[in-house]
């Protein structure tokens, strides 16, 4: 015998009736989830809101003659207390962020300029790493000055070194493990680079009358400048008997050592050309310095990169380098480097970049001359000139062979039903993605 309908039952059912009436009738009617699309179907409802078309560009930079605020559109509110304007002019991004920024992301910047210099007698040193800059784990760099032969004096690390010259030339010297003994003299835009526990030195020569300026990069983020292994600091600290005794001398010839380390120091000015003294295990097999100067870019729409790596320099097994020019409008494409942190230096112009974190997290920092970028392993990334002169940039990995997957040649080597379904792009724009890297895009 069927079971009566309950009161509640009876006082709905006309209401459900009715609904299931009209839900056939009513035009696009589905019974399938939200964001499900039909075989009829011409354009589905998105699974979530599709992106914000809200401008995002910078509001100012650090030319503009105006006293910033933390606003953005209907976003924010103007600034009530005190401000640091010259620092906010440089940083348009952290008061008055894009709207696509969200989550946390760690500091990615720090320029040079807020560094503690050390100032010795014929130069002085400026360091960046953990310390300071607590992202960069991977990698850390100094900033270097030697007047006409100043000498940074013999040392090594427990880390790899790498350098680009600045302005001026610097003489380098090292000798390897197997007694084989190098000197050569590295002009501006071009390279050293020094394995872990390779001693050497380097002196600055007088081909530009001020001396020279390098960048040091070493393949730790805790390295520290200040605790590296010097000549002077060791015999500073070994008896002098055990010292003539390694040197089967008298102990009267170092009686003129120094009490202490001298790290960077007045010399004379190297000569020309000079040859080390002939080692009879012979010279190194190969150059520890690289004419990055000299090798051609390659040419993009939107600017050039040059390349230094194992491949090309051959004893560069830890640090790879692209010194990359990006004109006015143009932008390092959207990209990652899939298995290597990237030390960025900003050698001219003005630019910005977003680091995708995953998760949601991103954040939007702006560069000047002078300043590092850091992005770590495997964080999607581009670099956009921001400025009206041309960005010149290198972009440093800890790697031996220099690589980026970029995102336009991802896509576009992908079967295009799966980018649509992801992205719901036309055939006309599948179409335009580029199967080759662009690398450095010009504007539209």
């Amino acid at each position: 015998m069927p079971r009566p309908i309950s009161k509640l039952a009876r006082r709905f059912l006309p209401a459900l009736l009715l609904a299931c009436f009209f839900s056939h009738l009513l035009p696009g009617a589905s019974a399938l989830p939200t964001g499900t699309p039909t075989a009829a179907g011409a354009d589905p409802s998105p699974t979530v809101p599709y992106a914000s078309d809200d401008p995002n560009v910078e509001l100012w930079n650090e030319n503009l003659k105006t006293v910033p605020e933390a606003q953005r559109s209907k976003y924010g509110a103007t600034v009530l207390g005190p401000q640091n304007v010259p620092l906010e002019l440089q940083n348009p991004s952290l008061l008055a962020p894009p709207t696509t920024d969200h989550g946390d992301v760690p500091n990615a910047k720090w320029p040079f300029d807020l560094s503690h210099n050390r100032l010795q007698t014929g130069g002085w040193a400026r360091q960046q790493n953990v310390n300071n800059l607590p992202i960069a784990k991977g990698l850390a760099g100094v900033d270097m000055r030697l007047e006409p032969g100043a000498i940074r004096e013999l040392h090594w690390h427990n880390t790899a070194e790498w350098a680009y010259v600045l302005k001026g030339s610097t003489q380098v010297t090292t000798v390897t493990a197997d007694g084989q003994n190098y000197v050569a003299t590295v002009p501006k835009g071009s390279l050293w680079y020094f394995p872990s526990g390779q001693p050497h030195s380097l002196q600055a020569t007088d081909d530009d009358p001020e001396g020279s300026e390098f960048l040091l990069v070493f393949d730790n983020g805790s390295f520290n400048e200040d605790s590296t292994f010097l000549l002077t600091d060791w015999l500073a600290h070994v008896p002098k008997e055990v010292i003539a005794k390694n040197f089967h001398v008298g102990q009267s010839a170092f009686d003129h050592i120094p009490s202490e380390q001298l790290y960077i120091f007045p010399g004379p000015i190297p000569a020309d050309g000079q040859q080390p003294p002939e080692s009879p295990q012979g010279s190194t097999p190969l150059p520890y310095t690289f004419d990055f100067a000299n090798l051609e870019p390659t040419r993009y729409a939107g600017g050039t990169v040059k390349i230094a790596d194992s491949r090309n320099f051959k004893v560069a097994k830890k640090i790879a380098v692209a010194e990359v020019t990006v004109e006015p409008g143009s932008m390092r494409e959207l990209h990652w480097h899939p298995g290597d942190d990237e030390w960025t230096y900003f050698l001219e112009g003005s630019a910005r970049i977003t680091l995708f974190a995953a998760a949601g997290n991103a954040r939007t920092f702006d560069y000047q001359a002078g300043d590092i970028a850091y992005v770590p392993a495997s964080y999607g990334h581009y670099i956009e000139n921001t400025g009206d002169s041309t960005l010149r940039l290198l972009e440093i990995l800890k790697t031996d062979v220099f690589k980026d997957i970029s995102l336009n040649q991802w896509l576009a080597l992908t079967p295009p039903e799966l980018v649509k379904a992801h992205l719901q792009l036309s055939d006309e724009t599948i179409a335009h993605l580029s199967k080759t890297k662009p690398v450095v895009v010009a504007p539209q």
